[in-house]
């Protein structure tokens, strides 16, 4: 949810309303997560949370194709040992 305005004056309604929709939106949010927005700062493991069951089989096929890591960027999926 994006909430930002050009008046600092609006801060605390912006703020407001951002809160709102986002609790307005709860029943409509799936479980998953879209990999590209995860940070290095979310908790726990983001990216197999991201990928649900599918993880698994992911560092199965990382670790066939690039059991070095070379392509470790953006998102990585560590490849099993």
């Amino acid at each position: 949810m994006l909430s930002q305005g050009t008046d600092p004056a609006d801060t605390e309604s912006c703020i407001k309303w951002a809160r709102e929709t986002y609790a307005a939106m709860q029943p409509f949010v799936g479980a998953g997560r879209y990999v590209n927005y995860l940070d290095h700062d979310d908790a726990g493991d983001p990216v197999a949370a991201a990928y649900g069951p599918n993880y698994r089989r992911l560092q199965a096929l990382k670790a066939r194709y690039d059991p070095a890591n070379f392509f470790h960027m953006n998102q990585n999926i560590r490849p099993v040992a």
